[in-house]
Parts: structure tokens; C-alpha cells; sequence
């Protein structure tokens, strides 16, 4: 209304100029027929006429001012109320989102091994997982990951059917988040990053199966997230073990499990330099024994992996529980076991794809009689990073039995 009253204005002024210098003239040339006027009372006339041109120059600049000024704020107006309703828009879209196949996503991995041990072979479809994801909102996502072991589930079968994961995070800030579910522990290398594609050899390393142990999964609440630059860290709070013979066997999978004892598990990773990982992890159990023994442990895990731009690479683990009192079938209250892995990746030239060769020196302690000293090497072939082809070669020592045996494997692997 204000814009279309001062363009108002602007016309009336615009058509009043020319009616004043028409009078004006007409006065003066009545005027003229009775009286002659003098040049002083010309210059006067003049004068006037200038001043009063003046003035209604000065009107008509103000008027011009004004309508573009308010032309400049209908136009802002306008682009305000745009970017709203765009706003408005997006919100709606990011609600409904363009489709549930757009923000549901599915993938998975598999690995089929072939294991020769001092003559005795056996080949198994050791895993086929498949993974689901759901992204609710841009701050609220689902994640699960179902198994399938062994190739055959049920009654009298060597498989199982096993839920690894199944959480919900959410966005607290732009650097941390809030994780309730059923997840991963933070420990080791392997455990958290556990898609065969991924890792050198057949098998997952010994010491992260019998100390850490892998694939170990509980339910929990937790938080994750960047503390600075480079500085990543986790921290849940989750089920426990329940075990009085030894580590591996003590993970409840959350089938049922008891909740009496919880434990805690804290991990700490230094990432800001490409191609490094240095990180460590603490975890406390309340009572391992879930309530049989009333045996607290500990759990200390520390761990280097880095990979040079030139394909060179070094993995290196060290983890130890320590036991307030020895397990049954363990004769130490104290279990640790470490690795050194030297590899070096590079292209074929000849063909498409990688090649990786590396070494694996181990040893573990994980009870009374169980102590072991590992070395082998193998190559894995990366025909395309998502698949990978593996072999390896392992002599493994028994300390306490001074027994010795080698073991021959291969094996496939691929990630989706």
C-alpha cells in the first residue's frame, strides 16, 4: 500500500509541474496586455519560477528515492518469503524423504575357507552376513548385521543364526552421538573392522580370537564421537561375560544374557596423520563369573596400524586381561597375547587388481596349557578392493605340549 500511495504522489507531482508553468505563462500574459512589467520585476518573476522549479525538483527526487527504496524492500520481501517456503520445502522433504529406498541401504560380506592341517582337510562356508541400514532423519539412523555361520543352522548343525548388530544412533552435536543397541565393542583391530577383504590371511588372527575375543558383540548404551581434530573416542556401557572356563566361551551374545554384572569399555584412537591408526582400549568387568564367582576383571588392549602411500605396512597388537582370581580351566589370573604383521601391497602390472604379502609372528597365553607361538606368511589378490583371494601358510608351536604342526589355507573373501 505505501508503494502504490508514493507512485501516487510521483504522478501528481509529475502532471502538477507542467499545469503551474502553464498558468504561470497565462498570468503573465494577461498581465502583460494590461502592464508592461520592468526588467527588475522580470528578473523577480524569474527568480520565483526557478525557486518554485527548485522546489518541486526536490519533491519529485524524494518521491523518487522513496519508491526505490520501497521497491528495494518489497523486493527483499519477497526473497525472504521465497527462501521460507523453499526452507519449509526442504523440511518437508527431508521428513518424508524422496523415496524409503533412498535412505534404506543393504550390503554385506562372505568368506569361504579351505584349511589343511598336518593332512586333514576341511573346507566351510565360514560366514555370509548381510547388512541393513535405515537413515530415519539426517540425525537418526538404524544400522544391523545378521550371520549366518557355517553354512547350516539347527538342531544337531554346526552353524548358527546370530544378530551382531542391531543399533540406533543419533546426532547430539555435529561431534558426538548417542548409540543404544546391540554393537561391537571397541577392542582390537579385527573386531571392529571384521569384513575379510579387509585383513591379511584366511583366519582372523589368533590373539584376536582367543584374548580380545572377536567378533565380540553386547548390548549397550554409549556415546562416540571427535574430541579434537584426529582424536576419536567410544565409550559404552553394556553387558557383560559370563564364563569359568575361558574368555571366548564367556560372550552371551545377548541371547538371554545376564545383566546383573555390567561392564564398561572405553577406546581412545589418535587418526589426524593418513594412512595411521594409533588408538588403545580399557575395559572393566564387573564380575566375569556373571555372579558364580564374584571375579572382577580387567582388559588392556593396544594396537598400531598404518599403511604407507608407497604400499607399505605394519600392523602391531598387544592386549592382556588381568583376572582378580583364575578362571577353572585357566592356571594363570592373567591372559595376554600380542602380533606383528609387516606387509607391503602393490599393482600387478600385468593385470588388473593388487597383490598383498605379508608376515604374521604371534604368540598368546589364554590358560593353563594354552600357550602358543605363531609364524606364517601368506598373499592376498585384490582383483578389485570389495574381493579378495587369500593364502597363507601358518607352523604353529605348542609351548607346553612342545608340540609342533603347520597348517595350509585358502581362501575367499568379499564385501558388498
Amino acid at each position: 500500500m505505501q508503494f502504490l500511495f508514493v507512485n501516487s504522489q510521483r504522478k501528481n507531482l509529475l502532471m502538477t509541474i507542467p499545469c503551474i508553468l502553464i498558468l504561470w505563462g497565462l498570468a503573465g500574459i494577461q498581465a502583460s496586455r494590461a502592464e508592461t512589467p520592468s526588467v527588475e520585476e522580470m528578473w523577480e518573476t524569474i527568480q520565483q519560477q526557478q525557486k518554485l522549479i527548485a522546489e518541486l525538483k526536490a519533491r519529485l527526487d524524494d518521491t523518487d528515492q522513496r519508491v526505490t527504496a520501497n521497491e528495494a524492500k518489497v523486493e527483499e520481501a519477497t526473497e525472504e518469503v521465497e527462501a521460507a517456503a523453499e526452507a519449509f520445502e526442504t523440511a518437508q522433504t527431508s521428513m518424508r524423504g524422496s523415496s524409503w529406498a533412498d535412505r534404506t541401504t543393504i550390503g554385506g560380506y562372505g568368506e569361504l575357507h579351505y584349511n589343511n592341517q598336518e593332512g586333514d582337510d576341511e573346507v566351510d562356508f565360514h560366514r555370509f552376513i548381510l547388512y541393513f541400514g535405515h537413515e530415519f532423519t539426517e540425525n537418526i539412523r538404524f544400522f544391523s548385521e545378521l550371520e549366518l555361520e557355517h553354512a547350516l543352522a539347527g538342531e544337531g548343525k554346526l552353524g548358527e543364526v546370530e544378530l551382531e548388530q542391531a543399533w540406533i544412533e543419533a546426532d547430539i552435536t555435529d561431534h558426538h552421538r548417542l548409540r543404544v543397541g546391540l554393537d561391537i565393542l571397541p577392542v582390537g583391530l579385527v573386531s571392529y573392522n571384521h569384513e575379510p577383504n579387509t585383513f591379511y590371511g584366511v583366519e582372523r588372527p589368533e590373539v584376536e580370537v582367543r584374548i580380545i575375543p572377536s567378533t565380540w558383540w553386547e548390548a549397550g548404551i554409549g556415546l562416540n564421537g571427535e574430541l579434537a581434530p584426529g582424536w576419536n573416542y567410544d565409550a559404552v556401557l553394556h553387558s557383560g561375560l559370563s564364563t569359568t572356563t575361558n574368555i571366548r566361551s564367556g560372550r552371551q551374545k545377548v541371547s538371554e544374557a545376564n545383566a546383573d554384572h555390567p561392564a564398561v569399555t572405553a577406546r581412545l584412537r589418535y587418526t589426524g596423520i593418513p594412512g595411521l591408526e594409533v588408538g588403545g582400549s580399557f575395559q572393566y568387568q564387573s564380575d566375569i563369573t556373571a555372579g558364580i564367582a564374584d571375579n572382577s576383571a580387567t582388559l588392556f588392549e593396544g594396537h598400531v596400524d598404518w599403511k604407507h602411500r608407497t604400499g607399505l605396512g605394519l600392523r602391531a597388537l598387544y592386549t592382556r586381561w588381568d583376572l582378580d582370581k583364575v578362571l577353572s580351566i585357566a592356571g594363570d589370573d592373567t591372559q595376554y597375547g600380542y602380533y606383528i604383521e609387516p606387509a607391503y601391497r602393490f599393482p600387478l602390472g600385468f593385470i588388473s587388481g593388487e597383490v598383498g604379502v605379508f608376515a604374521r609372528w604371534s604368540e598368546l597365553d589364554y590358560g593353563n596349557t594354552k600357550e602358543e607361538e605363531r609364524i606364517g606368511f601368506g598373499i592376498n589378490y585384490w582383483p578389485i578392493d570389495q574381493v579378495a583371494f587369500k593364502f597363507d601358510w601358518i607352523n604353529i608351536d605348542d609351548v607346553d605340549a612342545d608340540t609342533s604342526a603347520d597348517t595350509f589355507n585358502l581362501g575367499l573373501a568379499y564385501q558388498f
